[in-house]
């Protein structure tokens, strides 16, 4: 038997709230950079495990920090001075019944592969410096890979909810747009460090982009905010072209920036990413595996990225809390917005939580009575599967950011 709780919420829908916030950090924001190369590293280790071992075994590689390096961005083209720095830590196993793994080498290889295919001006061979930090795990929590049902890692706790709100689906869009391959060839100085900000108060909104431009492809001040125009008008084109239900959009790109002063007044990088000199990075920073950095919701305070997809809960019921919203919304009728609750006890069975709850924003003249039942087999269907869930985590279905 599953411990499972529903219950009705008198709350308004964020969607009808009067005030909401909703962040999206783009690909080559630092935040998502470690998000998304500690992921993929698990991703590889688990292949490579599985190729080795036979299976996955304990490892979790959520303790990366991406350090900023030092770069001198000039109209034209500017030099990188001193390099990025990109820590890998946590734990991971080296060697089981005599096998063994090259985790640091596998782990700066992915990397390697990632930065190619998602940061054009980042060469990982002369612009980051890699540091292996990867320990190797304590017994008893690699004890629990031995046991002859898996138990959770940890007594953790995560939350997710659906749908997604207008605000919330504008945000991940845009910034999904500009970062895609069409509008980098339409607009080369355009890098992948974008943070889109979306505010909403009633049905009007404001959507603040950072954006960061390129050098070499920037050859004077006034080209500078000329390119700048054409995007923030490309910008708000996308927007009135998804048809969202808003009553007014507001559009403002690099605010920051000042006419008149020169590079000091531009936003202008080296390599397209505030990482090259400006900002460092660290997992668990950025966006949800939702996409979105959403305050109105709560938030599971566990970072996704890099845990093992196994027996690490925080990752699994972080994942996992907003498919099974998404479930219940999609199939039982008479829900404005649900929020799903799981909390892991450590060592018990990932598919019985210590709790599994679901709170339901009703739809007007719905009871509780009307849904409990069918919201009640969603969630007993889900944590039945969760195996099969747990094997698509780990080949890396999903994304974390």
């Amino acid at each position: 038997m599953r411990n499972i709780t529903v219950e009705s919420l008198d709350k308004t829908p964020v969607e009808n709230q009067a005030v909401e916030l909703v962040e999206r950090k783009g690909v080559g924001h630092p935040d998502s950079i470690c998000d998304a190369i500690m992921e993929e590293v698990s991703v590889s280790l688990c292949r490579e495990y599985i190729k080795t071992f036979g299976r996955v075994v304990h490892h979790n590689i959520d303790k990366g920090l991406l350090v900023a390096g030092k770069t001198t961005p000039r109209i034209g083209g500017g030099k990188v001075e001193e390099p990025m720095r990109l820590v890998f830590g946590d734990r991971a196993i080296y060697e089981f019944k005599g096998k063994k793994v090259p985790v640091g080498e596998i782990a700066i290889a992915t990397a390697q592969e990632w930065l190619r295919k998602n940061l054009r001006f980042v060469d990982p061979m002369a612009h980051i410096v890699f540091q292996n930090e990867i320990k190797p795990g304590s017994p008893e929590l690699t004890d629990i890979f031995d046991r002859e049902v898996i138990g959770a890692n940890d007594t953790s706790a995560a939350v997710g909810y659906a749908p997604l709100t207008e605000t919330e689906r504008i945000v991940l869009a845009t910034e999904r747009y500009l970062n895609s391959p069409e509008f980098k060839r339409a607009f080369p100085e355009s890098g992948e460090d974008i943070k889109v900000m979306g505010y909403r108060r009633y049905r009007e909104l404001i959507l603040t982009v950072a954006m960061a431009f390129v050098d070499r492809f920037v050859p004077s001040e006034k080209a500078y905010f000329a390119r700048k125009a054409e995007i923030k008008a490309m910008i708000e084109q996308f927007v009135a072209n998804e048809k969202r239900n808003f009553d007014k959009v507001t559009v403002d790109l690099n605010t920051l920036d000042v006419e008149g002063r020169g590079e000091d007044g531009m936003y202008l990088t080296v390599l397209g990413t505030s990482a090259e000199g400006g900002d460092c990075g660290q997992v668990g920073r950025g966006n949800k595996v939702n996409g979105v950095i959403a305050l109105n919701r709560p938030m599971s305070t566990e970072a996704a990225a890099g845990k093992n997809p196994i027996a690490h809960v925080g990752k699994i019921y972080t994942f996992l809390t907003h498919f099974i919203a998404d479930d219940i919304y999609q199939h039982v009728p008479g829900i404005a917005e649900v929020y799903v609750w799981l909390c892991s006890q450590i060592g018990q069975p990932i598919d019985k939580p210590l709790i599994a709850s679901a709170q339901l924003v009703l739809k007007p003249g719905v009871h509780l009575e009307d849904v409990r039942k069918p919201v009640e087999e969603v969630i007993e269907n889900e944590l039945a599967n969760i195996y099969q869930f747990t094997e698509r985590l780990t080949h890396g279905e999903f994304s974390v950011w």
